[in-house]
């Protein structure tokens, strides 16, 4: 199956994982629509992109305003949700309701959109939500994000039957350098594991990308996890 002609709409498309998923499906010929809150990243995001996108800024945990992004993008082949905001503080620090934000920003927020995007998904078309390797593996300073992880995976199966045919799959990523920000302790950890990981390095944004093409791309799968994580899990 190609991704030639194909329009895609990517939440959270303005950096990161969406980014690189979104350069990627464009590289096949893809038509791609980005979503993220804010217009300015969008705008620089776009141009990266060497044919014309579209974007839209939307708050995706805005019921409301989900509604008015897939009025506007009208029917689409594939639906893309990596947008999050993850709370890493540690569990004796964090609030209830910085635990209670952390499941809206990604739990609700894929949720919503989802259900809301597989009435304007063509026949065979796909959403593919994003999770992370918390959900099976315990670490004592992701609490918070292993239940939102762990949640997203049970939804992402879930859903695969509740919208089919549209299909409904998952990427699991481990830690990946989505040079979102720089900083010696960020640097540091990312060392860290690096060296504890069978590739001796840790993810890049674009790849989770192929991973996110491959699930577009595969006709037979939905309600699958596909884990990315350079052997994180294996060790």
């Amino acid at each position: 199956m190609s991704l030639s002609g194909k329009k895609i709409l990517v939440v959270g498309g303005s950096s990161g994982m969406g980014l690189a998923t979104a350069l990627a499906a464009a590289a096949q010929g893809a038509e791609l629509v980005l979503s993220s809150r804010s217009q300015a990243r969008l705008d620089a995001a776009a141009a990266r992109f060497g044919t014309p996108v579209s974007t839209i800024a939307a708050d995706a945990a805005d019921d409301d305003a989900v509604r008015a992004l897939f009025a506007r993008t009208g029917p689409l082949d594939h639906v893309v949700v990596t947008a999050a905001v993850v709370n890493r503080k540690p569990l004796a620090e964090i609030t209830l309701e910085e635990a209670h934000q952390a499941f809206e920003t990604k739990f609700w927020t894929q949720f919503n959109v989802a259900r809301r995007a597989a009435p304007v998904i063509r026949p065979g078309g796909s959403i593919t939500l994003f999770s992370g390797i918390s959900s099976q593996r315990g670490f004592a300073s992701l609490v918070v994000a292993s239940a939102i992880n762990g949640a997203v995976d049970a939804l992402c199966r879930s859903l695969a039957l509740a919208l089919a045919p549209v299909r409904v799959n998952a990427v699991s990523p481990g830690f990946v350098d989505t040079k979102s920000h720089r900083d010696t302790a960020r640097e540091k950890v990312l060392e860290a594991v690096a060296a504890g990981l069978p590739l001796g390095r840790v993810g890049q944004p674009e790849d989770l990308a192929r991973a996110v093409l491959f699930l577009m791309e595969s006709p037979y799968s939905t309600g699958s996890v596909v884990v990315v994580d350079g052997g994180h899990l294996a060790g």
